[in-house]
């Protein structure tokens, strides 16, 4: 299976509600942009973004005499993926970098480190994992099975060790080992807490200090909070000067237009999401193959 049919796949829940309302030889009426407006929003694309680009595809449509099933779903596809803000550069491509990886429990914070490390090795990229999130052990035996199946070194320190410190001790062995990715778990934390947040903020500068290569910190967003997510998003962002995202568990969820939703209103790229369990099914964000994949099959 390619990554495209991977991709389809994963964004199959959220593309049953568009795919109810195209159809081919169906009559292009107000109804039908109504429906398209609000089964966009039921995806959870946003109400603003929703009728934008209703408004656009139904412009586009008039000028351009658009009318069967391919055409509408490859201009709504095109026209939702000019919606995505573009990635200065990709983090774990454009070396050296650091990346320090934030977001709530259960995000898949960890296991997104271990795929990107397993993929890195593979791709012939020298990488070290740092395991700061030094308040749940099995978290840092999750990075360590993940560092022994890739054969990547694994930076830690004991239970309760400062973060802050763990990641400062992360810099400086991936500099004596010449290692050009880093790659930082930390610990999930409540976007509502200001402490934790403070203390996260604390980690991010430490690092940014520390750090002589570029340093960027990654929001992972699980797709199936949904609405809750954007508000995440908004809180950690604001709290650590975010610059880019990774949605996962996409495949778990008819909400796909979160992604959207989230990297449209704050401005944010996003670098990676995942489609699935394994380690193919998580992908490069591509935001017009992506919306392809959302808006239906028949492209």
């Amino acid at each position: 299976m390619g990554l495209a049919d991977r991709l389809r796949k994963g964004l199959a829940k959220s593309r049953e509600a568009i795919n109810e309302i195209f159809y081919m030889g169906g009559e292009v009426d107000e109804q039908f942009w109504e429906d398209l407006e609000d089964s966009l929003v039921m995806a959870d694309v946003g109400a603003e973004v929703a009728m934008r680009v209703t408004d656009e595809l139904r412009e586009l449509a008039a000028k351009q005499g658009l009318r069967t099933d391919r055409q509408m779903r490859e201009a709504l596809a095109k026209s939702l993926a000019a919606t995505f803000p573009e990635a200065n550069r990709d983090p774990f491509t454009d070396l050296p970098s650091c990346v320090l990886f934030v977001g709530i429990n259960g995000a898949g914070k960890t296991t997104t480190v271990g795929k990107l490390a397993a993929d890195a090795r593979e791709h012939g990229r020298s990488v070290v994992i740092g395991g700061a999130d030094t308040f749940r052990a099995a978290a840092i035996e999750q990075l360590e099975v993940w560092g022994g199946r890739a054969g990547v070194e694994v930076v830690t320190r004991e239970r309760g060790a400062d973060p802050a410190s763990v990641c400062y001790d992360v810099v400086e062995s991936a500099e004596k080992c010449g290692s050009k990715l880093v790659l930082i778990d930390t610990a999930g934390r409540l976007h509502t807490s200001p402490e934790l947040m403070r203390e996260l903020a604390k980690v991010v500068n430490v690092t940014r200090k520390r750090a002589t290569m570029p340093v960027s910190v990654v929001l992972v967003v699980d797709a199936t909070t949904g609405q809750n997510g954007l508000a995440q998003a908004h809180e950690f962002n604001e709290a650590l000067d975010v610059d880019g995202l990774i949605v996962t568990k996409l495949d778990g969820t008819a909400k796909g237009g979160i992604a959207l939703a989230i990297s449209e209103q704050l401005g944010l790229p996003i670098f990676r999401i995942g489609v699935g369990e394994g380690i193919e099914d998580f992908q490069t964000f591509d935001a017009l193959e992506f919306c392809r994949a959302l808006v239906g099959e028949n492209l």
